[in-house]
């Protein structure tokens, strides 16, 4: 669909100067004024955000991962899964590849903005906790699928949307997937922190390492959950960037679906596990990990099976167009070399 336009740009021709009539464009001092306060306005915003949320992320002690080179350990290999799980959505992007400094920089703002769903989280919690497994199902689908799929899109948002780096649909994906990982790492070196004793978080070198082999396992295994979610919000968020007359529908519909999914997991996962072990006769954890590779499989599958799509469609598209190219070429005549 074409630009909305006034009807007196739509009747006039090219001729009439249509400057602060039907149509806008910088051209004196004010204009230029007026576009600098704007842009002042909309980088003091982000910088806002970005400083409140490393403000948070300090007081509830998220920098353990950089001060304690043990906790550090722990949280990198927890999230090597969904690392490699981002990676391999990167690959599938058949459009010209992301750059790295804009994938850290999504991948810091994933960091930053998970601090924001972990204190609304813990305010709201309690709200629920009085009426037991449907207050845990209210819970996740109410607040923790959409507050935490909110936030990981607005770590694309902030920075990576944009970029002239954000030059196709796909793309949404692939920076949703690495804002995903931020959170992951975040979100598991939170756990990780606060789950091992007082005692053990004492203790130096492998010591600690075992002591926090069991959280970082699970935590291993719900990090690619993350990057799932958030990536298929990010591929909406990409379709709303090119379609940015139904914007506001699309952005939202990509939020329902990631929230649904990762609210349906967390619902899920203890049931889920429980019957796996019922079933197979397994331990706990990897009863766990069966569930999760069964959940994640599933709607991963989904997800590549969509980027399939329009890196086909890409690919054939291309192809039309290289054909036609190639027919409003001239034919060497044999007067020419």
């Amino acid at each position: 669909m074409s630009r909305r336009r006034d009807p007196v740009e739509e009747r006039a021709d090219d001729s009439l100067d249509l400057y602060d009539v039907a149509t806008w464009e910088r051209r004196g001092p004010l204009d230029a004024i007026a576009a600098g306060i704007y842009r002042l306005l909309v980088t003091s915003t982000r910088l806002f955000v970005v400083g409140v949320a490393l403000l948070i992320l300090v007081g509830i002690g998220g920098l353990s991962a950089l001060t304690d080179p043990q906790i550090g350990i722990l949280t990198l290999l927890s999230a090597l899964p969904a690392l490699a799980l981002a990676v391999y959505v990167r690959r599938t992007d058949v459009t010209s590849g992301e750059p790295l400094s804009v994938l850290v920089a999504t991948f810091l703002l994933g960091v930053l903005t998970a601090n924001f769903a972990a204190v609304l989280n813990s305010v709201t919690r309690p709200v629920f906790s009085g009426l037991g497994l449907l207050g845990n199902a209210l819970f996740f689908f109410l607040i923790v699928g959409p507050i935490e799929e909110t936030v990981k899109l607005l770590a694309v948002r902030l920075y990576a949307y944009g970029t002239d780096n954000f030059e196709a649909v796909v793309d949404g994906a692939v920076y949703g997937a690495v804002a995903g990982l931020g959170f992951a790492t975040i979100e598991n070196a939170l756990y990780i922190t606060q789950n091992l004793d007082a005692p053990m978080a004492t203790g130096v070198g492998l010591g600690l390492i075992g002591a926090g082999g069991n959280i970082t396992a699970i935590r291993a295994l719900a990090g690619p959950g993350h990057v799932i979610y958030s990536a298929f919000a990010g591929y909406y968020l990409g379709l709303a960037k090119f379609n940015r007359e139904n914007r506001g529908p699309i952005v939202v519909k990509g939020l329902l679906v990631a929230a649904l999914i990762h609210a349906t997991y967390n619902t899920t996962v203890g049931i889920g596990s429980g019957l796996v072990a019922f079933a197979t006769g397994l331990p706990q954890l990897p009863s766990f990990l069966v569930y999760v590779l069964l959940y994640d499989g599933v709607f991963g599958l989904i997800l590549f099976r969509k980027i399939r799509r329009y890196s086909h469609t890409y690919s054939e598209v291309h192809e039309e167009e290289e054909i036609e190219e190639s027919a409003l070429e001239p034919e060497i005549t044999e007067f020419e070399s």
